[in-house]
């Protein structure tokens, strides 16, 4: 049997900056590896199949989702779905390394729900929603209509920032990283 091995949880709003520490966290942290999520949404730019997501057709995710493949999985928007395969959990824990999620709000919630003694979740929450319009702004990805969308989300999503371990607001991105960083290992360690 594959040892069961500890999970690390990141969720936030999209444009929080969760990813940007996630990637910032994890090479000083060797003992992780990230899960890979998948998504039915369109490939983007610079992202590869199997590195980024697993890239999934509406019709494939949905088969997937009836053989009971996914860890957790959600409907973002209308057809476009995320969500995480069990079978990498058993990919990371046969490594012998402990599980980093990138995750919506509410697949962190349910993955912690499964796991509640052996996660670690963590709520990455922006400044404000005037920075967090202003990010995304920034990305230059999003149209005016995707941009109304991601933000009253974000709204929604901000509102499940108590139910998580922790809660870390990403207002200076060193000090973030930071905060991560020491949260993680102490919780690695069983501190």
């Amino acid at each position: 049997m594959v040892r069961q091995g500890k999970l690390v949880i990141f969720s936030a709003p999209s444009g929080a900056g969760k990813t940007t520490i996630v990637r910032r966290v994890l090479p000083q942290l060797p003992q992780l590896a990230f899960s890979v999520s998948a998504t039915s949404r369109a490939m983007r730019p610079g992202e590869q199949d199997g590195k980024d997501y697993y890239f999934l057709s509406a019709d494939a995710f949905r088969r997937r989702v009836a053989a009971g493949e996914f860890l957790e999985y959600e409907e973002v928007y209308a057809g476009q779905f995320y969500g995480t395969l069990k079978s990498e959990l058993d990919r990371i824990w046969t490594q012998g390394k402990d599980v980093v999620f990138d995750v919506d709000v509410k697949g962190g919630l349910r993955i912690k729900e499964q796991f509640p003694k052996q996660s670690l979740a963590i709520f990455i929450q922006p400044p404000s929603v005037e920075e967090l319009k202003r990010r995304l702004e920034g990305r230059g990805t999003e149209t005016a209509e995707s941009l109304k969308k991601r933000l009253g989300r974000a709204e929604e999503e901000l509102s499940f920032a108590p139910r998580f371990d922790l809660c870390i607001v990403n207002d200076d991105i060193e000090r973030a990283v930071a905060e991560v960083q020491a949260a993680v290992t102490a919780f690695l360690r069983g501190e």
